[in-house]
């Protein structure tokens, strides 16, 4: 099991399959999981609904590393775009997108690095 910083925070979105897809019988979406430094932007790990192995490590291979702070997130979209061709890239580069979009809109909500312990968490 990985093992992440206290600085990182996941965001996940979801965009529909073409129903033609064999991961559409099972899901009729696909959702997109990054793991972001909040500090660095750096992209340090990807989760993927798709359900080939092989799928869901090629997209991590291609978006890890990746900064979310440097880099426009349709230049990281159109690495997706250039790169993987099956039948899910409309919706893979929709919810890449839109986990990138969540995380600013979090980002700039003022949101704290610092974790706030609840009581009963302690």
């Amino acid at each position: 099991m990985s093992s992440y910083p206290q600085e990182t925070v996941y965001f996940i979105s979801y965009a529909k399959l073409p129903g033609e897809i064999p991961a559409a019988t099972m899901h009729r979406v696909v959702g997109i999981g990054l793991i972001i430094h909040q500090e660095t932007g750096e992209i340090l790990d990807v989760s993927c609904t798709l359900l080939t192995r092989e799928a869901r490590e090629f997209l991590k291979s291609v978006l890890q590393g990746h900064n979310v702070h440097e880099e426009e997130s349709e230049a990281i979209v159109e690495l997706i775009r250039s790169r993987y061709h099956g039948l899910a890239q409309k919706a893979v580069c929709v919810a890449v997108k839109g986990s990138i979009e969540r995380y600013f809109q979090w980002k700039n909500s003022g949101q704290s690095t610092e974790p706030v312990l609840n009581d009963k968490e302690s």
